[in-house]
């Protein structure tokens, strides 16, 4: 693996797929713009970008464009002369020089006031700029990555994000897994962030299968720094203890299904080359999926029209889902040739939930 990686922890299909774009893209001076919710490590993905490639040894220079006023963003991107206005005592550069010959990193794009939009796709298209205060033009060589967790395209059309500066930042699009769809990637996570907390100097604690089964199957609305943050909360309630599942916070105290397994940390090589995931033959998976469902052997008779179930005879709905499901997955994988992206999309599911029944049902 690539050292500028290294930064990634975990290696599911998810991330996977995320790193190989990563090294694709990091060579060339393309423009990125990372997609992702809150808390999905949107800037640990620039700066392996920038770690990876030809500018690495220059500087990385990060800038929130939510997070400063319309009114004081364009001085710090562009920078200003004395005298430009109250207050500006001495000249100042702006992030655009402070970047040169490396990387410009604008976090949340997709608040950046659209007066400041205009001046930007400016500088996108023609490379130079000029300080508050003065008319002399200046040239810039600096590679470009944006991130935003907004839906642009609903903001284009709510009038809040110019088109065409869409279309000058998404050359390049990656889009950053959320927490729930790389759950598995969870034990190798913990494990990373309580290595950090005992190099500070403290003890953090073991979480039982138990507990690990429940915080895998939590849905994580704040990604990997809600995570961070229980990690840091374990320890200092639990240092040097066993957690088990009824001392973890309450919110993530969730029912567990005997079907909810613990989903083991895939092993880097795995995944790490997109190596196939293991699937049945395509003739064998189309063979299973055109045989008539009521000759197939074992489990409930499959598809037949629930108006016509005997439910005197009792009926265990519970096992006829799970038959059903793994019919339609064989189905959907002989009808791709065992390509299981397009199988995914079949079945209007997530790559890397299909990949994980796959090897839950041993298919």
């Amino acid at each position: 693996m690539h050292p500028a990686l290294d930064s990634l922890i975990g290696h599911s299909p998810a991330m996977a797929r995320v790193k190989k774009l990563i090294l694709q893209v990091a060579p060339t001076d393309a423009t990125v713009l990372i997609l992702g919710e809150s808390g999905t490590g949107k800037e640990v993905i620039a700066q392996a970008i920038h770690r990876a490639s030809s500018r690495c040894e220059k500087p990385f220079v990060p800038i929130n464009c939510g997070a400063i006023p319309g009114e004081l963003l364009e001085s710090e991107l562009f920078g200003h002369e004395k005298g430009a206005f109250t207050g500006a005592i001495t000249a100042r550069k702006g992030r655009f020089e402070m970047a040169e010959k490396g990387t410009l990193f604008l976090d949340e794009i997709g608040d950046m006031p659209l007066p400041m939009q205009v001046k930007l796709l400016r500088v996108l298209q023609e490379r130079t700029f000029e300080r508050i205060g003065s008319n002399k033009s200046i040239t810039c060589d600096v590679r470009v990555i944006a991130a935003t967790h907004r839906n642009l395209e609903s903001r284009i059309e709510e009038g809040e994000f110019r088109e065409d500066l869409f279309y000058r930042l998404n050359v390049f699009p990656i889009e950053v897994p959320p927490l729930r769809e790389r759950k598995e990637d969870i034990p190798l996570l913990l494990e990373h962030m309580f290595a950090h907390i005992q190099e500070r100097g403290f003890e953090t604690p073991t979480l039982d299968e138990e507990a690990l089964r429940a915080l895998q199957y939590y849905p994580w609305p704040g990604n990997v720094r809600e995570l961070s943050n229980l990690a840091e909360r374990l320890s200092i309630l639990y240092p040097g203890e066993t957690v088990g599942y009824d001392l973890l916070p309450l919110k993530y105290q969730i029912e567990l299904d005997d079907d909810m397994v613990l989903l083991q940390p895939v092993e880097a090589a795995e995944t790490e080359t997109e190596a196939p995931v293991e699937t049945p033959k395509a003739s064998e998976a189309a063979e299973e999926a055109t045989e008539p469902a009521a000759t197939q052997e074992g489990g409930p008779r499959l598809f037949a029209d629930p108006e016509n179930f005997d439910l005197q005879e009792g009926l265990d709905l519970k096992s006829y889902l799970v038959e059903m499901e793994k019919k339609l997955i064989k189905q959907a994988l002989g009808a791709t040739q065992g390509n299981v992206s397009q199988a995914a999309k079949l079945l209007k599911m997530n790559r890397t939930t299909l990949v994980e029944k796959i090897k839950k049902y041993g298919l």
